[in-house]
């Protein structure tokens, strides 16, 4: 690789060319050239007007880190993730990649103390110097034949038997240059000891204080939905902890009685006001569980006084903070299904933290699949395009309530805005590019008006299957094909989609002629 001498070294006043040539000059290799060059020129062309920041940029990467450099930030995006050549990713695990680890993934990278807009820090502007972060890999744990290459597994990847234990050692993600098709969250030693304690709870304000009598009825999804999930596109990595970064395991105390509905407390959420002064959902989730595509049993309502539930493949029929699938009948259950459900025992443990955060614990001897649109942005995937195996003991938060509104308000916004636009066009008043957030090819319109509300409903529902994976990795291509999975309906989202709803309607699609 070749190394520009530091007197040769360009400064923010030369031209973005000879700044983008020196740059170039110092990547890794793991990314195409043509792929380095436009993200390369994005950067320096955004931080034009920010010499400091240019100039600390420079001495970054031309000094391969040996001097002290500030941070280097551009704005944040709304999901996060930048696009760069038709291609999206967590800015600051591209530029790490470009510059310093070819085969990173976004899980592995840890800001250091200095950096005051790194990533995880949640700030409206995300540092991209790539000697602000280190690279925290799980021990024992092989990367170096991980690619992000979408190529499909060989055959023999794709049959294996699921019913022996998983993770007993560390999970193989040998890959021999083929991409593994599904997320991998194994445990760390830190989740498997740690003492797990009832969150406190937080009042909240009066005006919440109201009687269980006025909740309105959440509305939950028909089980005969037709709506099609499709996630299967997946990618290896491993999470250095199976905890959210900015988690503690310390609780808070309790505080003094308070009227009302409590919100439980985690961590950094004690802080921060509800997204909603609408009243607390009197039940948090509903849990409907499934073999192949049909629903068994009643679903099920856990209360809001019950952050905390077990799903399991054991037989008590009281309920409260148990949902015990053994003990569900199916005239149509084949063997297959049969020999699944033995092997749910234990099942998963799921958490209701903050407002609305939902966090699951595998306690079962064998991994979980999940859908979860919070985890496929953790992992740089788009929404809906990933499975995620949850290995036992692993402790990870699957759902992000703030995330998840502020999708829907975009989702809900793009559509709105989409609709006046194709009413206008058909009215003969062609809008620009620019009058509808960008969306201008009449295609891209028509899919954006075409945002319904159950687009903007599966935001709000977690899919999960036990024992059985699904996807390319697997001879299932849809969970609805997995002998035993449960659907969990999260009340408070649903209540803030409905609000969405009825502060920024969606036109009704016009009848076809």
């Amino acid at each position: 690789m070749d190394n520009m001498s530091i007197t040769n070294t360009p400064t923010s006043n030369d031209a973005c060319l000879s700044i983008v040539h020196s740059l170039m000059c110092h990547r890794q290799g793991g990314e195409s050239e043509t792929f380095a060059k436009r993200a390369i020129e994005s950067l320096v062309k955004k931080l034009k007007e920010k010499k400091d920041e240019l100039d600390s940029l420079i001495t970054a990467i031309t000094t391969n880190g040996a001097h002290p450099s500030k941070c280097v930030t551009i704005q944040r995006t709304l999901d996060g993730r930048l696009q760069v050549a038709g291609r999206k990713g967590f800015p600051h695990v591209i530029y790490a990649r470009l510059w310093r680890w070819p085969d990173l993934h976004k899980n592995e990278l840890k800001h250091v103390k200095y950096c005051q807009y790194a990533f995880d820090l949640k700030c409206d502007s995300v540092c991209v110097n790539p000697y602000h972060y280190e690279r925290v890999v799980s021990p024992g744990i092989d990367l170096s034949g991980l690619t992000l290459q979408n190529t499909g597994p060989p055959p023999s990847m794709l049959v294996k038997d699921e019913y022996v234990h998983d993770f007993e050692g560390q999970p193989s993600l040998s890959t021999e240059g083929h991409s593994i098709q599904t997320i991998q969250h194994p445990p760390s030693n830190r989740a498997s000891t740690e003492t797990y304690s009832t969150p406190a709870l937080l009042a909240p304000s009066e005006s919440n204080a109201t009687s269980n009598a006025n909740f309105p009825n959440i509305p939950v999804a028909s089980t005969n939905s037709t709506t099609t999930w499709t996630g299967s596109r997946t990618a290896p990595y491993t999470p250095n902890l199976p905890h959210h970064q900015n988690g503690h395991l310390q609780h808070h105390p309790p505080m003094p009685p308070h009227p009302g509905h409590y919100w439980p407390v985690h961590n950094e959420l004690a802080f921060q006001p509800p997204i909603s002064n609408h009243p607390a959902p009197e039940y948090w989730c509903s849990i409907a569980y499934f073999e192949m595509d049909v629903q068994v049993g009643e679903t099920f309502k856990v209360p809001s006084s019950c952050p905390i539930v077990t799903v399991d493949g054991y037989v008590d029929p009281s309920g409260g903070d148990r949902f015990c699938l053994g003990q569900l009948s199916n005239v149509h259950r084949t063997e297959a299904i049969e020999r699944a459900r033995l092997h749910i025992g234990k099942g998963v443990q799921l958490e209701c933290k903050g407002e609305g955060d939902v966090w699951v614990r595998c306690l079962s001897d064998h991994a979980v699949f999940v859908q979860s649109y919070y985890l496929d942005r953790e992992a740089g995937r788009a929404p809906g395009d990933a499975v995620h195996k949850i290995y036992p003991s692993a402790y990870i938060k699957v759902f992000d309530l703030r995330q998840c509104h502020r999708q829907m308000q975009q989702q809900a916004a793009t559509a709105q805005a989409a609709a006046a636009a194709q009413a206008a066009a058909v009215a003969g008043n062609i809008p620009g590019p620019g009058s509808v957030g960008g969306i201008a090819p009449a295609i891209s319109l028509s899919a954006a008006a075409g945002i319904g509300v159950d687009d903007l409903r599966r935001l709000c529902i977690l899919r999960m299957s036990f024992v059985k994976g699904w996807g390319p990795d697997y001879p299932r291509q849809s969970i609805k094909e997995t002998p035993c999975w449960i659907e969990i309906h999260l009340h408070r989202a649903l209540q803030l989609l409905d609000e969405v709803l009825h502060t920024m309607p969606i036109a009704d699609p016009q009848p076809l002629d």
